[in-house]
């Protein structure tokens, strides 16, 4: 099935999203016909946008997202399992850019279960010609051609994804998501300063697995070479689900007990 657009206005090409980038992206959940983490998505998006330096409107309140997509998507569409990426850019009608106001665009992709494990496990390489920076900008989803040439890089080598490094050639996370890297009962994740991703959807999947002691939850520096250290490696993308890694150049993984953790968080709904 296609997905499904949605606008608050007529597109044309004379936008700042289309000609400079000028815009942030969130996503949202929809699970059995209900939005889930809603909320947390929800200040992840008033954040981004205020990094940005884009106008909030007062008429963007949770609720008024709560009732959008439930008329739109749940009620409108139908859809009962999918994820919402959400576009919020910049306008450019007012004297000056910092006054400017802004106008939203999202699609829908529906999926079986946004929280199951997708059935194929990626296969993955690291990419050394270019890295990804760790400012401010870094965590949250805007325009970034890094993420673009990464990721025809991989469909050129028959990869999935590639796995990003920062300036000092630690590992920040792939185009799309972050990654998790099981050993033992440590899950280490990189640090949000190392260049990964701020994600509702991997932050909500830690605080569950720390709350109920399922494993030992270490934000990490993590060299390049600890990749092929992990014993299972777990891929979580705000933008397209989450996925098992199953390769990285020549060193396979397992997925059975990240699965297992899924299967239990996904009990907690």
């Amino acid at each position: 099935m296609e997905n499904q657009y949605f606008t608050s206005d007529g597109l044309n090409v004379k936008n700042r999203a289309f000609l400079l980038g000028d815009a942030v992206k969130v996503s949202f959940f929809v699970r059995n016909g209900e939005l889930i983490m809603d909320e947390e998505c929800y200040f992840f998006l008033m954040a981004s946008m205020r990094k940005m330096r884009l106008n909030i409107p007062l008429t963007y309140t949770l609720e008024f997202f709560q009732t959008l997509f439930h008329k739109d998507v749940i009620d409108g569409k139908g859809i009962k399992n999918g994820i919402i990426n959400f576009q919020v850019f910049r306008n450019d009608d007012a004297v000056t850019v910092s006054k400017s106001s802004v106008s939203y665009f999202y699609e829908v992709t529906e999926s079986e279960d946004v929280l199951a494990v997708h059935h194929r496990p990626l296969e993955m390489d690291l990419i050394k010609e270019i890295n990804v920076n760790n400012n401010l900008l870094s965590n949250i989803r805007v325009h970034c051609p890094e993420n673009i040439y990464g990721s025809i890089y991989a469909e050129e080598n028959d990869l999935d994804d590639v796995i990003l490094l920062n300036p000092n050639k630690r590992i920040a996370r792939t185009t799309s998501g972050n990654l998790l890297f099981l050993e033992g009962n440590v899950i280490k994740v990189p640090k949000q300063s190392e260049g990964a991703y701020i994600s509702p959807l991997m932050e909500n999947f830690v605080t569950f697995l720390h709350k109920n002691n399922l494993a030992d939850i270490q934000e990490h520096e993590i060299i390049a070479f600890e990749s092929q250290k992990a014993e299972e490696i777990l891929m979580i993308s705000d933008e397209k689900g989450i996925f098992s890694v199953g390769k990285i150049r020549n060193k396979t993984f397992e997925s059975s007990r990240f699965k297992e953790m899924v299967e239990s968080w996904k009990n907690s709904f």
